[in-house]
C-alpha cells in the first residue's frame, strides 16, 4: 500500500473533519471571554488569507490592509446607522465600495515593485486612517461610531458571542475553502508564475497586470468583510483598531503561519492573538506599569526566529523535522551503523583514512 498516498487521500480529510468538529463542539465548553478570543481568532484568520493570497502567492507586499478592514467595518457600520439599510446588505455594499477603492488604488500602485509598494501600500493605509479621524459626524472622528445594529436584527439577533461565534467560523471556513480553490486553478498556477518571475510570466503570455489588480481586488474584499463582520460584532468602531499597528500584526500572522499555505493564516492569527492577550497578564506581572511596547519586542523576536529558522512559516514545520531526520537517517546508512546482516561491517571514517591516502600514493 502507498502511504504517501493514503496519508494525502485519506488522513487529511479526516483531520479537516475532525477540525471541524472540535471547533462547532468548542462553544459547549467555554466561557464568553474564550468565544470572544475565536471570534477574533477568526476575523484575523480571514483578512490574513487574503493577504496570504496577495504576499504569499502573487509576490505583492501590503503593509495597509488594515485599511481595507477598516473600510469594511465604516462602510458597513456608515451604510446601517446613516442610511437605515438592512445590515446585510450593508455588508455587500460595503465590499462593493471596498473593492471599488482597491481597483483604483491598485492601478497605479501595483505597477510599482518591492520597497516602493510597501511604502505606497503603507502611505494609503496612513491615509485612510487620517480620513477616519478627521471625518467628523460622518465617520464620528476619534470617538468612533456607536448604535451599529446587530446582524439579524429583528428577526434572529446575533447578539452575543455563542451565536456569532458560528458565524464568523462559518465565513472563515468559506474563506479557507475559496482560496484553496483559488490557489490549485488555473489563476492560482498564474500567480505563483508572476511571484516567480513576472518576466518569465509574461513570456509566457501570462498577463501579469490583470491578474495582480484582481487578487489585490479580492484580497481587499476579504479583508472588507471580516471588517463588516467586526463593527457588527462590537457595534462601535473607532479609528484606533485600524491602524499601521494592525498593519503590522496582520502581516506578521502572515509571515508566522506561512505565507505559501492555506492553514498558515489560522495558525499565524490563533498564535498573535493567544500571545497578545497573555503578555497583557504576564508582561505587568513582570515589568509594573509596562506598555504595549514590550509586546512589540516580543514579536520582534519572534518575528526573526521564525525567519531565520522556518522561513516558510510554521506549518512548514513538519517537512522541516522530516527532511532532517531523513538526512540523519540517510547518513546513518551511510555509515554502516543500522545495515543488516554481513552488510553492518562497513569501515569506520577512521579506517578509511589508510586506504584514501595509498590512493592518492597511487596517483
Amino acid at each position: 500500500m502507498d502511504v504517501g498516498k493514503n496519508v494525502g487521500g485519506y488522513t487529511k480529510p479526516v483531520l479537516v473533519g475532525l477540525l471541524v468538529v472540535i471547533m462547532a463542539l468548542v462553544p459547549l465548553a467555554a466561557n464568553n471571554y474564550y468565544l470572544s478570543t475565536l471570534v477574533v481568532i477568526g476575523l484575523n484568520t480571514m483578512v490574513v488569507v487574503g493577504l496570504g493570497l496577495l504576499m504569499g502567492y502573487a509576490g505583492q507586499i501590503s503593509l495597509g490592509h488594515a485599511a481595507f478592514f477598516g473600510l469594511g467595518a465604516y462602510a458597513s457600520a456608515i451604510i446601517a446607522t446613516r442610511y437605515h439599510v438592512p445590515p446585510i446588505l450593508g455588508i455587500v455594499l460595503a465590499a462593493v465600495v471596498t473593492g471599488l477603492v482597491a481597483y483604483l488604488i491598485g492601478r497605479p500602485t501595483l505597477k510599482l515593485k518591492e520597497h516602493f509598494l510597501a511604502l505606497a501600500t503603507l502611505g494609503f493605509g496612513i491615509i485612510i486612517h487620517i480620513i477616519f479621524n478627521e471625518g467628523g459626524e460622518f465617520t464620528g472622528g476619534p470617538s468612533g461610531l456607536t448604535g451599529i445594529p446587530y446582524l439579524g436584527e429583528g428577526v434572529f439577533p446575533l447578539d452575543n458571542d455563542f451565536k456569532f461565534y458560528y458565524l464568523v467560523w462559518v465565513f472563515t471556513g468559506l474563506t479557507m475553502l475559496f482560496a484553496h480553490n483559488l490557489v490549485n486553478s488555473r489563476v492560482g498556477r498564474a500567480l505563483r508564475a508572476i511571484h516567480g518571475s513576472e518576466v518569465a510570466a509574461e513570456t509566457l503570455g501570462v498577463d501579469t497586470a490583470k491578474y495582480k489588480l484582481q487578487i489585490f481586488v479580492v484580497s481587499a474584499v476579504i479583508a472588507s468583510l471580516a471588517g463588516s463582520l467586526y463593527a457588527h460584532y462590537v457595534t462601535f468602531i473607532s479609528p484606533s483598531p485600524f491602524g499601521f499597528k494592525t498593519s503590522v500584526e496582520l502581516v506578521l500572522m502572515a509571515v508566522i503561519g506561512g505565507l505559501t499555505s492555506i492553514w498558515g493564516p489560522l495558525l499565524g492569527a490563533s498564535l498573535v492573538v493567544v500571545l497578545t492577550e497573555a503578555l497583557k497578564v504576564v508582561i505587568p506581572m513582570i515589568i509594573p506599569n509596562a506598555g504595549g511596547e514590550f509586546e512589540i519586542i516580543v514579536f520582534g523576536v519572534i518575528l526573526v526566529v521564525v525567519m531565520i529558522f522556518l522561513p516558510n512559516g510554521l506549518t512548514s514545520m513538519p517537512g522541516v523535522i522530516r527532511d532532517k531526520l531523513e538526512a540523519r537517517k540517510e547518513a546513518t546508512w551511510a555509515l554502516g551503523e543500522e545495515l543488516p546482516g554481513e552488510l553492518a561491517v562497513a569501515p569506520r571514517p577512521a579506517e578509511l583514512a589508510p586506504s584514501l591516502s595509498t590512493d592518492l600514493e597511487v596517483k
